[in-house]
């Protein structure tokens, strides 16, 4: 287990602070439980705190992440290069339900935050204080100049106390005609709101509160930090529940999940890593169908382990571990992702355009099996003998221009002839020898009026932007160069 401690440099003049153009930044350390210290620099609190060193890989949402419930009491370690430079919301507004709109609970929840470079300039329109700001205010100490892919490789985990973060019963949606017992173990804001969206007036328990002399059409299960084994007094009100037969459906997210699997009587393990960030491939058992979802977990269950007439429902597509369980003939399912997840992806809350109902909205329904389709909805394959790859535009001297070659080594991988448009004459490009060079390439500039010629020309099956850039990405926009092929 590591713990890890956030230890500030006393600063008594500024000659102790680091010069950051006209900014003087205080010099602060990362302690680590073995004794190693990390130098970095303050933005956030000044002060000394403890905890589990926890990681997400998003490339944004660090608004939300900061807020939600599952990190509480954690040290944040954010991977992503740069952070700050697009501010913080105003975190005080609040929705139609009475929740805060932009975050996922009432306050900042992590007890630390580490990230690589932070940018004390920001710039968004929905912005109203600088991420330094918030984390002042909220009394959350923060470093960056921090290797935060090294310090990711080194987190592992500590035990949590389980504490509740509703002491009464709290209803939202009042009035709808149907009515979803939530047990807060960490539930996020963004969790209500979808509930109420599709139509369930959301009762809001103590995580420990008595479930089965409630009544309710379903029942929800929500997310939240630490050891799921922990919380005896839940898993024993959830297997009570599930053993006593009531036709409601019950679903659970994240910590969700483990607690229905453990009053399953299924097993729960920790994870070498946790599987953490927006880019979790998960895979649907049942369709075949991927997903890329959000998620935050240390914690796993084991598929092995569930009894009969349960059925692991979604598996993680990189490490093969358990992504979501359901009954084989009654309506309870979970899921170990965050479907719900504000800072994204949302390839599992809106999948309307597809199935009739999912995930949220089979749980207002009945089950899931009733109402998942037996095949996957794959778009056929094109088939495709002829690609035109658009490259960047003019480049100056120390720009990098490779990626137009890149892209054409791509689509020759898949035995497609390559037209290779670029501006850009460089002698890998043009070499003959190999098998990895593009079958043509023309040397034009990226315009709409050339690429519209050279479509007219080649008649290729299709057209590669995303390899040329800014550039490429506005000449298609701009060109219509699909039209040339009606």
């Amino acid at each position: 287990m590591t713990n890890i401690r956030l230890a500030y440099s006393l600063v008594k003049s500024l000659r102790q602070g680091c010069m950051f153009g006209r900014r003087v930044t205080q010099t602060a350390q990362l302690v680590l439980e073995d004794g190693t210290r990390i130098k970095g620099f303050s933005f956030g609190y000044v002060a000394s705190v403890s905890g589990e060193l926890v990681f997400s890989t998003g490339l944004v949402g660090y608004p939300e992440a900061l807020t939600d419930p599952s990190y509480r009491a954690q040290i944040l370690t954010l991977t992503y290069p740069i952070v700050g430079n697009y501010g913080v919301p105003n975190t005080q507004e609040l929705d139609e339900l009475g929740l805060r709109n932009p975050v996922e609970s009432e306050q900042i929840q992590i007890s630390g935050l580490l990230v690589q470079d932070y940018s004390h300039e920001y710039s968004h329109w929905n912005s109203v204080k600088s991420l330094g700001q918030w984390l002042q205010e909220e009394k959350v100490p923060a470093l960056f100049g921090i290797d935060t892919r090294m310090l990711t490789k080194s987190a592992s985990s500590i035990n949590h106390n389980y504490k509740s973060l509703t002491v009464e019963i709290k209803v939202f949606g009042k009035g709808n005609p149907i009515k979803v017992v939530a047990t807060d173990c960490g539930i996020k804001h963004n969790i209500i709101r979808l509930l109420v969206k599709r139509g369930a007036e959301v009762h809001l328990v103590p995580w420990d509160q008595d479930l089965l002399s409630l009544d309710y059409d379903g029942l929800f299960v929500s997310n939240g930090p630490g050891d799921p084994s922990l919380a005896t007094t839940l898993i024993q009100n959830v297997r009570r529940v599930l053993e006593s037969d009531r036709p409601q459906p019950v679903f659970g997210i994240c910590m969700g999940n483990q607690i229905t699997a453990l009053a399953a009587g299924a097993k729960s393990y920790e994870l070498p890593m946790g599987n953490r960030g927006q880019n979790q491939p998960v895979l649907n058992l049942m369709t075949g169908q991927a997903f890329i979802t959000a998620q935050n977990h240390r914690y796993g269950i084991d598929s092995k382990s569930l009894p009969p007439g349960w059925s692991p429902l979604f598996v993680n597509a990189n490490d093969g571990t358990n992504e979501g369980i359901m009954h084989n003939t009654k309506p309870v399912f979970t899921v170990q992702f965050h479907p719900e997840a504000k800072g994204g992806p949302t390839d599992t809350e809106v999948i309307k355009e597809h199935f009739d109902s999912f995930l949220f909205d089979a749980f207002i329904s009945l089950s899931i099996v009733s109402v998942m389709p037996r095949k996957p909805f794959v778009s056929p394959r094109a088939q495709v003998s002829e690609v035109l790859v658009l490259g960047s535009g003019g480049l100056s001297i120390g720009q990098a221009g490779e990626f137009g070659y890149s892209g054409s080594q791509a689509v020759k991988e898949e035995n497609v002839k390559t037209v290779l448009m670029n501006p850009n004459i460089a002698s890998v490009q043009t070499n003959d020898v190999g098998s990895k060079q593009a079958d043509l390439v023309y040397f034009l500039p990226v315009t709409p009026q050339f690429v519209t010629e050279v479509i007219k020309a080649e008649r290729s099956d299709g057209i590669l932007l995303s390899m040329g850039g800014q550039t490429a990405l506005n000449c298609g926009e701009m060109c219509n160069c699909l039209l040339q092929y009606v």
